[in-house]
């Protein structure tokens, strides 16, 4: 894969299993609103290294479509986005959040 290429772009879809949905839920955050937040903008995401041990996995810093900031550890299984945690972003990722969206304008 190229530098350029967005990861996100070959994915047509979610996949989750029951673990990790009821986990998710578990922080007062549903599947539905989990996906939401990959269709808003802005969206930061990175790729998590430190925890890419058997698989490539990246981390999302955005908002759901009722303005909750989350922070979402996924990782793309062929053309799924399968996400792993789910939950509210703490203080250090509101605030680098809220630093990229002044950069992009957004």
């Amino acid at each position: 894969m190229a530098a350029d290429e967005d990861p996100l772009d070959a994915c047509t879809g979610f996949e989750w299993d029951e673990g990790n949905a009821h986990k998710n839920w578990e922080h007062g955050v549903s599947p539905e609103e989990a996906e939401d937040v990959f269709f808003n903008e802005p969206l930061v995401f990175r790729s998590d290294v430190r925890h890419s041990k058997r698989e490539k996995r990246y981390y999302a810093l955005g908002q759901s479509r009722v303005g909750r900031y989350l922070f979402i550890a996924f990782t793309i299984r062929g053309s799924r986005l399968r996400v792993i945690s789910v939950r509210d972003m703490n203080r250090k990722e509101k605030d680098a959040y809220a630093k990229h969206e002044k950069e992009s304008g957004a």
